[in-house]
């Protein structure tokens, strides 16, 4: 490094320790229905849904896991996960881990917490070994502040000289910003000039990486009511101390608090890795969800949301006495529930005493209702409904989206919630799965397939893949291939053009990829040549959809095709495309893969015969989606049946 950069000077910090002094939280005459409606509205618990629909989780399609979870599709997911190709189980774990408000009660607790609430994430997900994990560390801090370098020392002391060793975890990487601090002047209500200044917390956001050995084992917070007999259970890595400082509930009522979670033994993280490890590996868990953010009621109300399930919650064995069940419910220390068969319930148990992790027994059992009832020893101490609970805990979500989207959009999604029929995404196929609709052909021949793209394609890769596996040979055309001549679509029986964004949509969605083919005398010509033969069949996803729409003149049977303009909410939304895999065979053939489309927005151009085939599961839908499609209207899908040749295109998602 030295030959690169010479020998600059080395940045030093000095500061004098100084010990804080904070009051403890009040916790007197507090009402836990208003504390559980203020803990669910604040945004760090709340629903993300305003800021995760706005963005394509689908780009590679070797997304295995993404945020959104359920039938309902309600963001919930612990880690994220992709597979490492396109025909392999085994992929690379993604999550995520920070507790900012600790740091102003106990720096180094709050980068331990950072940390351990990384590790809890990832444990959704099959990880071979603890030690596959590796961080990267994101450091923010208002150096210099008073009192802020002394607890970035203590923070980066604990994580790589103590926390991270001890686990066997390396932080190969990060980045650190230390400029968390801002002034400024302005008028006080007297007409004085005043300085004012904000400065942030001492922040450490983790990340951290695993390698995968399948993906479809992974975990997440739905509870599975499809097991009669099941039991929920914490696992309280805090030892049972429900400390509240720098809680949810503590800045509901704007407190801080002077005594905060920690992770007091690292022993523990690693033998609550290691079971929960084994015990998926075994198939004993059907839900997993850690605790952090809101502490164990809003731990256990997530789980209930992604399931719809109304959930009995048992204090019992928790505490003693009803003052304590702030505590018990809000307390944000480490740990998780899990979802387990009643018959494995007393081995589970086992399992983690034998480990070390005595703190761990049944907290609630689910309910076919939608009755959420929290007691201690039979004795009320709240009582709602699932969906009232999580009305409240979009609601924050919801106001965001008005503010920045269409209003009316965004109140008929969030209405959505009320419709007590809503069956959620399901997949229920018109064909057996299992079967290879390719197997007669594919030995005799591989029909050529064209993939084709433009500049901001990207989603040609996946599109070749799917085509090859159903049976066909998959060709990489670009445009350029075509309007210099080096390619001609006579050469194919079929074309699919692929989803991105074509010249940033600058000149309309997909306007600039079709322009270059009605204003090129060549590719206009070998475009309408294609389209007007009996034996091709083309196929148009997201941005190729917005194409060929646009070059409906060069397609016989196409004028009633629709032009794709701006929605209403005049943004880009997504449901999930994957959700409803989840419930598909693991077997599924190519046939599965071919025939299922991913949007339920769909134009197709073919025989009446044909058509139930071709509709599939496209059409059974988002019940949701009249309200967020991304298409022409906003209202609910149509279906538009020419006659001749095969034509399909589906619409962004």
């Amino acid at each position: 490094m030295s030959v690169l950069f010479g020998k600059p000077p080395k940045m030093q910090r000095e500061f004098e320790r100084q010990d804080r002094e904070l009051p403890g939280i009040m916790l007197d005459n507090l009402d836990l229905r208003e504390a559980m409606d203020r803990v669910l509205r604040l945004p760090t618990v709340a629903s993300k849904s305003f800021l995760i629909t706005i963005g394509d989780r689908s780009i590679t399609g070797q997304v295995a896991r993404d945020q959104m979870v359920g039938p309902w599709q309600v963001p919930v997911a612990d880690v994220a996960v992709t597979t490492a190709t396109f025909d392999t189980h085994a992929g690379e774990a993604m999550a995520m881990g920070e507790r900012p408000p600790v740091a102003l009660i106990d720096p180094a607790a709050s980068a331990r917490l950072a940390v351990a609430e990384t590790i809890t994430n990832l444990a959704a997900a099959p990880i071979a070994k603890l030690g596959d994990i590796k961080l990267s560390a994101n450091w923010m801090s208002a150096a210099s502040h008073p009192g802020e370098n002394q607890a970035l020392y203590d923070a980066v002391r604990t994580v790589g000289m103590e926390l991270c060793p001890a686990l066997g975890i390396a932080v190969p990487v990060g980045k650190d910003s230390m400029s968390m601090r801002t002034a400024w002047e302005a008028e006080n209500d007297k007409g004085e000039r005043e300085e004012k200044s904000v400065t942030a917390p001492l922040s450490l956001i983790t990340t951290g990486f695993a390698p995968v050995t399948d993906a479809l084992r992974t975990l997440t917070p739905e509870i599975n009511l499809e097991q009669d007999e099941s039991d929920l259970i914490l696992i309280d890595l805090g030892g049972g101390r429900n400390r509240l400082g720098g809680s949810a509930l503590a800045q509901v009522y704007g407190q801080v608090g002077d005594e905060c979670p920690d992770l007091d033994d690292p022993e523990d993280l690693k033998a609550f890795f290691s079971v929960i490890q084994g015990l998926n590996a075994d198939g004993k868990l059907l839900a997993y969800h850690d605790r952090s953010d809101g502490g164990l009621l809003v731990t256990l109300l997530e789980m209930a949301f992604a399931a719809h399930a109304g959930l009995e919650i048992k204090l019992d064995w928790l505490i003693d006495e009803p003052t304590d069940a702030f505590n018990a419910l809000f307390a944000e220390e480490l740990g998780a529930v899990i979802q387990v068969s009643r018959e494995h319930t007393e081995d589970v148990l086992a399992q983690f005493a034998g480990a070390g992790i005595e703190t761990c027994g049944v907290i609630a059992r689910p309910r076919y209702d939608d009755q959420v009832r929290v007691t201690l020893f039979e004795e009320p101490l709240l009582e709602t409904t699932r969906l009232l609970a999580q009305r409240t805990w979009s609601e924050t979500s919801y106001r965001m989206q008005a503010l920045r989207d269409n209003a009316e959009c965004a109140k008929s999604e969030f209405d959505g919630l009320l419709d007590g029929r809503d069956p959620g995404l399901s997949a229920t196929p018109t064909f057996d799965v299992d079967e290879d609709i390719t197997a007669p052909f594919v030995n005799t021949a591989r029909p050529p397939m064209a993939v084709l793209r433009e500049q901001g394609v990207n989603g040609h890769l996946e599109m070749a893949w799917a085509f090859d596996r159903a049976g066909f040979e998959a060709v990489d055309v670009h445009m350029s291939d075509i309007l210099e001549g080096r390619v001609s679509l006579d050469d194919f029986k079929g074309l699919v053009a692929c989803g991105g964004f074509s010249y940033g949509d600058v000149l309309g969605a997909g306007g600039g990829w079709a322009k270059s083919v009605l204003f090129n005398e060549r590719a206009r010509d070998q475009f309408a040549s294609f389209f007007g033969r009996d034996d091709s069949f083309a196929l148009g996803v997201c941005n190729g959809c917005q194409m060929l729409s646009q070059l409906k003149e060069l397609i016989p049977g196409a004028e009633n095709w629709p032009r794709f303009v701006r929605n209403e909410s005049e943004q880009f939304e997504l449901g999930s495309p994957w959700c409803a895999w989840s419930r598909v065979p693991r077997s599924c053939s190519p046939a599965w893969k071919a025939r299922a489309c991913r949007s339920p927005w769909l134009m197709a151009k073919a025989v009446p015969s044909s058509v139930t085939a071709l509709i599939c599961v496209a059409c059974r839908a988002v019940r949701r989606w009249p309200c967020a499609i991304s298409t022409t209207t906003g209202r609910r899908p149509r279906v538009i049946l020419p006659t001749r040749t095969a034509r399909r295109a589906v619409s962004p998602a």
